[in-house]
């Protein structure tokens, strides 16, 4: 890991700027020097839109994540920002795009190949960074996961013991194969659905929840589109995260 840049906003944060390889991403810290006991850390997922594009919302979230005690951090997705892109990903995009314009179903061939490669990418580098993260001083477990794309954090919860709670949103299509892997997520979840959004299948997101293996799994669902979730169910899930996160 290398850092590439570092500043502060306000009074309270440090926000620093790093690589690994060749995959960007952020880390935010509190400002003031460490305490003894290390700040535990909330994995910030995004969708694959680019870091420069999701900032606001990434940087407003780690706001709060520090406020509450956390260090946060994000990197940028496969094929997202000014990493290559994905011909076969972007011909997907396309066929799902037209799909939906004509009314037709979309198959599972067209969620396979829109999300499985983003998915077989990105849980590897997450737990790459993941390494390097907690190798930093003033950084600890337990670790939280929380957002983006939920094949994402449904298989991270799966293969990765360091995540210990995670906040999922049931924002985007679900390759088949992840229905299964979800039974086998034990950590606490808390997921968010949001009951208008017209770009998620709403009774493949009841699924998913109800296969997911977790004793403890809480659905948060608000009337509205996918970015209307209410300021009030954001608060709910930063408070899961802190009830499950803190030493």
């Amino acid at each position: 890991m290398r850092f590439t840049s570092e500043h502060r906003i306000g009074d309270d944060i440090l926000e620093r700027r790093f690589t690994l390889g060749d995959i960007p991403g952020i880390l935010w810290t509190p400002a003031s020097a460490p305490s003894s006991a290390p700040a535990p850390l909330i994995l910030l997922g995004h969708p694959p839109l680019g870091l420069h594009r999701m900032y606001p919302r990434l940087a407003e979230r780690a706001r709060h994540a520090v406020a509450d005690g956390f260090a946060a951090a994000t990197v940028e997705l496969p094929g997202s920002g000014d990493r290559p892109r994905w011909p076969a990903v972007d011909q997907a995009r396309a066929d799902l795009r037209r799909a939906m314009e004509a009314g037709e179903p979309v198959g599972d061939d067209i969620v396979d190949a829109l999300v499985l490669p983003l998915v077989d990418r990105a849980v590897p580098e997450w737990r790459a960074a993941l390494d390097a993260l907690l190798d930093l001083p003033g950084l600890g477990g337990p670790v939280g996961y929380s957002g983006g794309v939920i094949s994402i954090g449904t298989r991270l919860a799966a293969v990765e013991p360091r995540v210990s709670a995670a906040v999922l949103f049931a924002g985007s299509l679900v390759p088949r194969v992840i229905f299964e892997e979800a039974r086998q997520v034990t950590v606490p979840l808390h997921v968010l659905l949001q009951w208008d959004d017209e770009g998620n299948d709403r009774q493949a997101a009841l699924d998913l929840f109800d296969a997911f293996g977790s004793e403890e799994k809480t659905l948060h669902a608000n009337m509205g589109g996918h970015t209307g979730v209410p300021q009030h169910a954001g608060d709910a899930a930063a408070r899961f995260l802190t009830r499950h996160l803190r030493p």
